[in-house]
C-alpha cells in the first residue's frame, strides 16, 4: 500500500521527497475527472433509508469514485496490507498491526503533504484499493503518485486506469500541479502499461532497488507533464 513512512516502510510504486510542501484539504471539494457522465452531486454521510452512512463521492468516474479515507475503513485498509499480491506488487515487506495503522490513517488527516484517497466501485461501494498524491512540492509545482487495486478480480477492468485519471485531473487542473512522478519495479508488467496508457512516459531505471523474495528487483521511474496530461485528453 502507500509508504508509511513513521514505521520505515519501504517505497511501493512511490516517488523521492521534496522538501516543500503545500496545504492541500480535499475533503470539501468535489469534482469530475476524464469520463464522468454525471452531473456534479456531492453525496454526505448521511444514513440512507437502510440506516448506512451513504458514501462521500469527492472524485467520481463511471466505474470507480475516490472517497477519503477515515479511521472507520482501518480494518479494511489493515486486511488490504497483508493480500500476498498486493504485498508483492507494492514491495511491501514489514508487518503492521491494526492499531498502527488507525493511527496512520488519523495521522493522514493531519499531513498536509499528501492526499489519499479510497477507490470504490461505483455501482456497490465497495473499496477496492486506494490511490495517493503524495511529497506535494508546491514550490516546484511537483508530487507522487501511487495506486494499489487489492485483488486480481479487480484488476484488468479499467477500474486502475480510471481512478488515476481521476487523480490526475485533480492534481493538475485542482491542486496545480507541473509534474507527477512514480515508481513502478519492472516485474509489475501490467501496472507498466496501465502507466504509459494514461500518459506516463519512462525517465530512469534505479538498479536492484527492491529485495524481495530472495531476488534484487530494479525500479522503473516514469513521469508525466501537465501539457502532456492536456494534449492527451484534449484538455
Amino acid at each position: 500500500m502507500e509508504v508509511l513512512k513513521a514505521m520505515n516502510e519501504p517505497v511501493n510504486e512511490s516517488v523521492s521527497e521534496p522538501v516543500n510542501r503545500v496545504v492541500i484539504n480535499p475533503v470539501n471539494e468535489h469534482v469530475k475527472g476524464p469520463g464522468s457522465t454525471e452531473p456534479d452531486r456531492q453525496k454526505s454521510d448521511c444514513p440512507n433509508k437502510a440506516g448506512a452512512p451513504v458514501p462521500v463521492r469527492f472524485l467520481e468516474g463511471e466505474k470507480v469514485y475516490l472517497r477519503p479515507i477515515d479511521t472507520g475503513d482501518t480494518e479494511t485498509y489493515f486486511q488490504q496490507l497483508f493480500q500476498p499480491q498486493t504485498r508483492k506488487l507494492t514491495g511491501t515487506q514489514k508487518h503492521f498491526t491494526r492499531s498502527q495503522i488507525e493511527r496512520y490513517i488519523e495521522g493522514k488527516a493531519q499531513d498536509t503533504s499528501s492526499i489519499l484517497l479510497l477507490i470504490a466501485l461505483t455501482e456497490t461501494d465497495e473499496v477496492i484499493g486506494d490511490i495517493a498524491l503524495q511529497d506535494i512540492d508546491s514550490y516546484n509545482r511537483s508530487a507522487g503518485i501511487r495506486i494499489s487495486i487489492d485483488s486480481s478480480r479487480n484488476q484488468g477492468k479499467g477500474c486502475g486506469t480510471e481512478a488515476l485519471n481521476l487523480m490526475l485531473d485533480y492534481g493538475f487542473g485542482i491542486v496545480n500541479l507541473h509534474r507527477i512522478e512514480l515508481n513502478v519495479f519492472a516485474y509489475n508488467e501490467r501496472a507498466l502499461h496501465v502507466y504509459e496508457k494514461v500518459g506516463f512516459k519512462k525517465e530512469g531505471v534505479q538498479k536492484e532497488a527492491l529485495y524481495y523474495n530472495h531476488k534484487y528487483h530494479d525500479s522503473i521511474l516514469m513521469a508525466i507533464l501537465e501539457h502532456e496530461y492536456r494534449e492527451l485528453h484534449g484538455l
